[in-house]
């Protein structure tokens, strides 16, 4: 599943951009206050050559365009965007041209510590005002600024608009490049999940406040593996009018998956947003349009479906078929025209009223992908020619190679002829086809096979093709889960020279198609798998749509594939398989401690696993209280402890939850939480030698639990937690805790072998009871080191959890020494306290305690607790394990 995701995508179709002048970012000065307040932050303008000499002192005139790079992501990423921009402006004796800016976040890590998401959209605003201040008093001045953002920069974004002080008229064009809108792919701290609640409930409950801001969410497909499409489809709302979402390999033109970086510089999507920036100029203001529907009308004609012709706004109705052309009649209901040097023109007309009886469609191809209109509807016409006509040609759909045109019959009764227009052409050679259908007899069902069939069974069909297109739609296919290979073959009765057949899979209830082209004959291979399930009152269904030629034969072959579901959950829920690991280590913890009650000895944690790590344990109680929540009555006594919504309920209501997932993730927790504990074991037992080989031998020694050094140790790391980073004072106590750790190991493993030299020298009453007591002494060491290598193994996964704030601290020291907020700090106070006394303990003060049964019986429903409340909420993990090493802690002291 995991090699799925990671390898097994489509190769990068993506064309590179490429400047012509050496690029500059002119660093634009902030108020005072502004600097002071965000020393990290800073603003640039983008520019190459000459453009960028005349900008240097900021007499601006075009139009504002801010981009807002991602986590991690660098404010350079702009240049793909500025460059292209400026070409076009080129192309246009700039006669309009954007000004491209760009923020500089530092390169933070916002996707990993949600601390400051609020900063960034502050500063954002700060950024705003002093962009439009720039324009100020110029003859076109802009009132509004277009924001394009990438990745968590677009979640920045659309968070503005929850600011008290900002006005919404401030942005009128959003659009978010892989950004994650739903919800964090990995969610390491509270802050970030606050904030994503925030901006979400904002968008949903002030929708119509939002109906002036024209959204546009791009995701980058399968090939992007860090943020699923899934995800970036922006919350759907009943105000559709406002907000589009497409997967890039639906994008006309484009037709490609694009990985998370390939998404800002991928040359066909940038040229699709730079051709949607400059239709969407208004003539009169030299600014974005301030008309909702034009924005949305130039969106859909970029990003959704293109008809091979300029964006006008308002196109004629009618026109008139003027010019000295030949005018023929075709009656036949199946046409094919090749054109190649033709000096004369041609109208070719299709009368309606001899085929309406017997067809329901017509369907034309045209191989020419020029930009002029080809198709018409004749309205008015005399015995030789049309007077009156309407342009199909804004009815036609842009595909690779060719553009197409299918009109139901049914929809245009005041038509009485279909016009095909073919002008002269000196060197062109291009293909036309028309053709009239009944829809029964091009529509094939296919019923997919089932998720349990692994591959072994097939759902066949054969198209004996005579005609130019058919559907076949896949019957049941409607869950993420679900995963298929399509094989399609195709066989030609001659070996002539066709055009390449097009098979698009495509998906109704979401903008997330994917196009193949393949040679004829040929023996193609797609993926159909789903970012988005079917709409719960959506009823219809997915197609493949093939544009066949029309002598040639088609078998599609649909199977099952195992390796592609696999890759499917791991796409979904690989943010969740910490949980699963914590959850499995932790009930081996338990268990350990239940062996150290009933036979005195602690067991060897990978026996424990095997006997105590069993789902059954866990998930039928969580799958309980899902199946009561969906009554009203559990609900209101839900509500009323206060207990938070389980997380499978919640990725239940987003389709994205599916049977027996949470089963093979948790063998796969076992998996992953059985080889890190072999490798850790191994590792300490190796390093522990060879430290043995070098430094001289100690004898064990029993030491208490508080002294005033440690005392003083735990108010220093605490110190350090409180005026720094948690994070770090958790990472110093994880370092003193492991070289406790191999302490002990060393220690054991001399002792041990001073002990076997012993037994073989010294054979007297006195050495036996000697023996007897070493014996013991070592057996209680060995007990000891087990139970410690099983909490450095949870204290481990705590560490990695709280990693990225550290990361985040260490980078932005030289502006704060103290990390604020900080998602762990009083966690870190918390496990100072407990593991500096734990890991200085024993087994044999445990075993005494009367807390024990209790601190043995907790793991079990703690994780129970993570599993329910922690899948959503990963920063929860932490505080379910410091639970159970407080337990840990009493028992050593009570």
């Amino acid at each position: 599943g995991v090699r799925d995701v990671l390898f097994l995508y489509e190769e990068n179709r993506c064309s590179m951009t490429y400047m012509y002048e050496y690029p500059e970012y002119l660093k634009i000065k902030l108020p005072k206050k502004t600097a002071r307040r965000y020393p990290a932050y800073e603003l640039y303008l983008y520019g190459e050559g000459n453009y960028a000499e005349e900008n240097k002192n900021l007499l601006l005139t075009g139009i504002p365009v801010l981009f807002l790079p991602g986590n991690a992501g660098s404010y350079k990423q702009v240049r793909s965007l500025g460059s292209i921009a400026l070409r076009k402006a080129e192309d246009v004796d700039f006669k309009y041209h954007f000004n491209f800016f760009s923020v500089n976040f530092n390169e933070e890590l916002v996707a990993l510590y949600g601390g400051s998401l609020q900063r960034q959209t502050k500063f954002v605003h700060e950024c705003i005002k002093v962009i439009l201040k720039l324009y100020r008093d110029r003859e076109f001045a802009p009132t509004s600024v277009a924001i394009v953002g990438h990745s968590m920069g677009g979640l920045v974004a659309r968070a503005l608009l929850t600011l008290k002080n900002f006005k919404p008229e401030l942005i009128n064009l959003l659009i978010t490049q892989a950004t994650p809108h739903v919800a964090p792919v990995m969610p390491l701290d509270k802050y970030l999940t606050d904030f994503y609640t925030a901006v979400n409930n904002h968008w949903i409950l002030k929708a119509q406040d939002l109906r002036n801001l024209t959204t546009l969410s791009v995701a980058g497909g399968f090939r992007d593996y860090q943020v699923r499409s899934g995800l970036a489809f922006l919350p759907r709302l009943s105000q559709h009018d406002s907000a589009l979402s497409v997967v890039s390999s639906a994008v006309p033109r484009a037709w490609a998956s694009t990985d998370h970086l390939s998404i800002v510089w991928c040359k066909e999507l940038i040229l699709a947003t730079i051709r949607a920036f400059f239709d969407l100029i208004d003539e009169n203001t030299r600014q974005i349009t301030e008309d909702p529907k034009k924005r949305m009308s130039v969106l859909n004609h970029h990003f959704v479906r293109h008809p091979a012709k300029m964006f006008e706004e308002n196109p004629e109705a009618f026109t008139e078929l003027t010019g000295a052309f030949m005018w023929i009649t075709v009656k036949a209901s199946k046409w094919t025209y090749s054109v190649y040097n033709d000096s004369d023109g041609k109208y070719f007309t299709f009368p309606l009223a001899s085929h309406r009886k017997s067809y329901s469609h017509v369907y034309c191809e045209n191989s020419m992908l020029d930009t002029s209109s080809w198709i018409y509807g004749c309205m008015k016409n005399n015995s030789s020619m049309c007077l009156e006509a309407t342009d199909l040609s804004w009815r036609a759909e842009l595909l690779p190679a060719t553009k197409v045109v299918l009109l139901k019959l049914q929809d245009y009764p005041s038509l009485s002829h279909i016009v095909i227009q073919v002008p002269p052409t000196v060197g062109n050679k291009y293909t036309l086809d028309c053709e009239f259908f009944k829809e029964d007899s091009r529509t094939v069902q296919l019923p997919v096979t089932h998720l349990f069939s692994f591959g072994l069974s097939s759902s066949k069909i054969l198209l004996n093709s005579t005609g130019l297109l058919y559907n076949v739609q896949l019957q049941h296919f409607n869950q993420i889960y679900q995963a298929f290979k399509i094989y399609i073959e195709s066989h030609c009765q001659s070996l002539k020279e066709r055009k390449p057949s097009v098979y698009r899979l495509h998906i109704p209830w979401s903008h997330e198609d994917s196009i193949t082209v393949a040679k004829v004959p040929s023996f193609t291979e797609i993926s159909a798998k789903l970012h988005i399930a079917q709409p719960q009152n959506d009823n219809r269904v997915p197609e493949l749509n093939i544009y066949s030629s029309s002598d040639c034969q088609y078998e599609v072959i649909l199977k099952t594939s195992l390796l592609q579901i696999l890759g499917q959950i791991i796409r979904f829920h690989a943010g969740a398989f910490p949980v699963y690991v914590v959850s499995n280590i932790l009930l081996t913890y338990g268990g350990q401690l239940s062996t150290l009650i009933s036979t005195g000895q602690c067991s060897d944690f990978s026996l424990e696993l095997v006997r105590t790590a069993k789902p059954y344990k866990i998930e039928p109680l969580i799958s309980i209280v899902v199946f009561l929540q969906g009554f009203h009555w559990f609900r209101e006594i839900w509500e009323s402890l206060s207990l938070p919504e389980v997380d499978a309920a919640v990725l239940s209501s987003q389709d994205a939850w599916f049977p027996l997932v949470s089963l093979i993730l948790f063998l796969f927790g076992t998996g992953i939480a059985y080889w890190s504990a072999v490798f850790f074991s191994t590792s300490l037992r190796l390093i522990s030698s060879l430290w043995l080989a070098l430094i001289r031998p100690t004898v064990l020694q029993k030491d208490k639990l508080i002294t005033p050094r440690r005392f003083c140790g735990v108010l220093s790391l605490a110190l350090v937690s409180w005026t720094t980073c948690g994070a770090f004072a958790v990472l110093i106590l994880y370092l003193q805790y492991l070289f406790k750790g191999l302490d002990r190991s060393k220690e054991t493993s001399q002792n041990s072998s001073i002990h076997t030299v012993k037994n073989q020298s010294s054979m007297d009453s006195t050495s036996k009871a000697t023996q007897s007591l070493s014996n013991s002494t070592i057996a209680e060491a060995v007990n000891s080191l087990k139970m410690h290598v099983t909490i450095l193994n949870l204290f481990t996964w705590i560490v990695l959890l709280n990693l990225p704030s550290l990361i985040y601290w260490l980078k932005n020291l030289r502006y704060n020494v103290r990390l604020d907020p900080d998602p762990c700090r009083s966690t870190a106070i918390v496990l100072v306290c407990i593991l500096e006394i734990l890991m200085n303990s024993s087994t044999s003060e445990v075993k005494s305690s009367k807390l024990l049964k209790i601190a043995s019986k907790v793991p079990l429903p703690l994780s129970v607790a993570m599993l329910a409340f922690g899948r959503m909420h990963l920063y929860k993990v932490p505080h379910f394990v410091t639970c159970s090493l407080l337990l840990h802690v009493l028992c050593c002291v009570v």
